[in-house]
């Protein structure tokens, strides 16, 4: 009888780890499972029910419409305030200062951030961080331009040099590498020991200041690439700052890098001498 008992007890403990042994290899199988899952899939799924569903009050995203600001003390939408766009620029290149036709070029990488309460998103798994979008005609976007421009393109080499990230506060950040031949007034009465500010100006085309607000970066609002050498000028300085500008129709937010150059006199002794 004591015998039978300890055969009955051996199969229930026998049992248990097999049962054990089973429930944590399925538990194994299950968590690879999830992680093999990829986070594109994810990202997919976010990216459609912000764009493509809609909110509580029954309306969908509409690209159209400029979002509504968020209060900084009560982080609540505020129907009648403008919406901030930070700005930042990083100058890559500066190609040419032309005397001439008074203009230089430039090539920078220009980023703008705002937050769109439209598109915010919790992602359960905790490990998004941002979402990325190469088609910035899906959201909202300023319609920013330069407002001393004479000629610019776009970068499309391999790919279009353009994305846009969506954190998860509803925070959007958008960046662009463009190419710019800007006009800059020159007073030449000091040539050849002149010094020039040329300036590269931002500004809304249609929005004023009751819809959208340009600031600059608290940090690096503008930032150039290292080594970056010109033939015949030295960059002495450089600077950010405002220059809103009133029309018949409104007063509009404006932005501006001044860079000043100082023309190098070795080069003009060498070259004309």
């Amino acid at each position: 009888m004591q015998r039978l008992d300890r055969r009955i007890v051996f199969q229930i403990v026998l049992s248990l780890f097999i049962f054990a042994n089973i429930e944590a290899r399925r538990r194994r199988e299950s968590k690879a499972k999830e992680e093999k899952t990829s986070f594109r899939e994810i990202e997919k799924e976010i990216l459609d029910s912000i764009l493509g569903s809609k909110d509580d009050n029954g309306f969908m995203y509409d690209a159209r419409i400029r979002p509504q600001s968020i209060d900084s003390t009560t982080n609540e939408t505020d129907a009648f305030s403008s919406t901030p766009v930070n700005v930042n620029i990083y100058l890559r290149t500066i190609n040419d200062i032309n005397d001439y036709k008074m203009e230089f070029a430039v090539q920078i990488t220009f980023r703008q951030k705002w937050i769109d309460p439209r598109l915010r998103f919790t992602d359960r798994t905790g490990r998004i961080k941002y979402l990325t979008m190469t088609d910035p005609k899906k959201v909202w976007m300023p319609d920013t331009f330069f407002r001393n421009e004479k000629v610019g393109h776009f970068h499309n080499i391999l790919v279009n040099n353009v994305y846009i990230r969506i954190f998860p506060n509803g925070q959007v950040l958008y960046s662009i590498r463009i190419s710019l031949t800007l006009s800059c007034p020159m007073n030449l009465k000091l040539y050849p020991m002149d010094r020039q500010t040329c300036a590269l100006k931002i500004a809304s085309y249609g929005y004023t200041t009751d819809d959208i607000i340009y600031l600059w970066e608290d940090e690096d609002p503008v930032q150039l690439a290292k080594g970056l050498n010109l033939p015949r000028f030295n960059i002495e300085k450089y600077a950010s700052s405002y220059c809103n500008v009133k029309t018949n129709t409104g007063e509009y937010s404006c932005l501006s890098v001044d860079l000043v150059f100082k023309r190098q006199f070795s080069y003009y002794l060498i070259t004309i001498y």
